[in-house]
C-alpha cells in the first residue's frame, strides 16, 4: 500500500495509535536513554533563544514539576551571559549550533527543545537525536515531508522521544473538542471553519518570518494552527486540499505569503475551510455536527482559549500556564516510558498539507489528493 493511500484511509485516532506503536517498537533496546528515574526531573535545553524561548518556555519551565531548564543552544554570544545571570546556567551546558553534536557527553540535560526557525528545525533536530537527546521540536515541524520524515527517522535510530511543540493539544478546552468528536456528542461532524493569524507585521529585513528559505510566511508560522484543529476536530485525515496564497504589503513579504486561505476534504464528505495571515486577526474553531454545534474563540492564543456549545455548555478558560503544561505532559511520557500526546507524525501529516496547499496556489487552486 502506498503512504498516499494509507494517509487517505486512516482515521486520526488510528494515526496516533500507529504512531504509538512505532514508537514503542522503535525505542526498545535503548533503556538508558528512554527510561530515567521517573522522580528525577528531566533537563532541558532550549535551542534558539528568540522570543518565544525568551517570553514563554524559558518562563513556563519556572512552573514545570517535571522538567527544568538547564542548558541553552544559540548562535548569539551577546546573548549567552544574559541567560546565565536569569537561569543560573553553567558553562558547561552552553552550546552553539556547531558544538550541539557534544551535547552527547552532557548527562544535565535529557531533552533539546528546538525553537530555532523552521527551515533549520531538521538540521538542529537531528544533531540533537544523534547526541542520545529527546526532541521536543516547535511548530511546524519542518520545511517538507523528507525534512519531517528525517528528524523521525533520526529519534527512531537513536531510541530517543520525538514530540511537536502542538500546546493546543494538552489545552483542556482543546482536549474537550477532541472528545466531543471522537464521542460524536453532537453528532457527527459535518464541517469545520477555522482561522488563526495576527494583524501586525515585521519590519526587520532580517526576521526569519520573511525568509522562504528559514520557513517564513504566515502559512507556515500561523497555519499550522487552524491545519492542526481541522485534523483533530475532525478525527480525520484530509484527502484532498486546495489553496491559494498572496501578499498585500509586497515590500516586507514578497518572498513569502502574507495571506493564505485552503479547504480541506475530509472522507465522509466533511470539508474545513480554514484560513491565516499576518495582517488579520482571526482566532476561530467553529465545529457543525449533525445534531448541534460548538466552539472556541479564541482558539490558539497563549491564554483565555474558551468556548460554547449549540445547547448553552460553556467552556471557560483555563488559568494555567500552556506552555508549562506540555511540557510537563511530555517529560511525563518520558518519564514514563509512553507515548506523547502530540508524536512527530503529527507534525508530517500537517506538514504534507501545508505543501499541498502551495501546490494548489502554484496550480491556480487546483484540487490535490494527500
Amino acid at each position: 500500500m502506498s503512504e498516499n493511500t494509507t494517509f487517505k484511509n486512516t482515521s486520526r485516532r488510528e494515526f496516533l495509535k500507529q504512531a504509538g506503536v512505532a514508537l514503542a517498537a522503535s525505542t526498545t533496546g535503548f533503556p538508558s536513554v528512554l527510561l530515567p528515574n521517573r522522580d528525577r526531573t528531566l533537563g532541558v535545553a532550549l535551542c534558539g533563544l528568540g522570543n518565544y524561548s525568551t517570553t514563554q518556555l524559558a518562563p513556563g519551565l519556572q512552573k514545570t514539576e517535571h522538567c527544568e531548564l538547564r542548558g541553552i543552544v544559540t548562535g548569539s554570544p551577546e546573548k549567552i551571559p544574559v541567560w546565565q545571570e536569569r537561569h543560573g546556567i553553567p558553562d558547561r551546558n552552553v552550546y552553539t549550533y556547531e558544538t550541539l553534536p557534544d551535547i552527547a557527553d552532557n548527562d544535565d540535560i535529557d531533552v533539546v527543545y528546538i525553537v530555532t526557525p523552521p527551515g533549520v528545525h531538521a538540521r538542529d533536530a537531528i544533531k540533537a537525536a544523534k547526541a542520545g537527546k529527546h526532541v521536543w521540536c516547535e511548530k511546524p515541524m519542518a520545511m517538507d515531508a523528507a525534512e519531517c520524515r528525517a528528524v523521525i527517522d533520526a529519534a527512531d535510530k537513536n531510541g530517543v522521544q520525538l514530540t511537536v511543540g502542538y500546546r493546543m493539544q494538552h489545552e483542556p478546552n482543546t482536549q474537550t473538542i477532541i472528545r466531543y468528536g471522537e464521542e460524536e456528542t453532537y453528532g457527527a461532524v459535518t464541517s469545520v471553519e477555522t482561522g488563526a493569524g495576527y494583524n501586525g507585521a515585521h519590519p526587520d529585513p532580517d526576521d526569519w518570518r520573511r525568509d522562504a528559505e528559514l520557513g517564513g510566511g504566515a502559512l507556515y508560522d500561523m497555519g499550522v494552527y487552524p491545519i492542526n484543529a481541522a485534523r483533530y476536530a475532525t478525527g480525520l485525515e484530509p484527502v484532498a486540499a486546495r489553496g491559494r496564497t498572496w501578499s498585500e504589503r509586497e515590500e516586507m513579504y514578497s518572498e513569502v505569503p502574507e495571506f493564505a486561505e485552503f479547504e480541506l476534504e475530509f472522507p465522509g464528505g466533511v470539508v474545513a475551510k480554514g484560513e491565516t495571515s499576518f495582517g488579520k486577526s482571526t482566532n476561530y474553531l467553529d465545529v457543525e455536527c449533525t445534531d448541534g454545534w460548538y466552539q472556541l474563540r479564541p482558539f490558539q492564543s497563549y491564554s483565555g482559549v474558551q468556548g460554547k456549545t449549540s445547547d448553552g455548555t460553556k467552556l471557560p478558560p483555563d488559568p494555567h500556564d500552556q506552555q508549562a503544561r506540555q511540557m510537563d505532559d511530555d517529560a511525563q511520557a518520558i518519564k514514563q516510558d509512553r507515548a506523547p500526546i502530540v508524536p512527530g507524525k503529527e507534525g508530517l501529516a500537517d506538514i504534507r498539507i501545508v505543501n499541498a496547499i502551495m501546490e494548489s496556489d502554484r496550480k491556480d487552486g487546483a484540487r490535490i489528493e494527500l
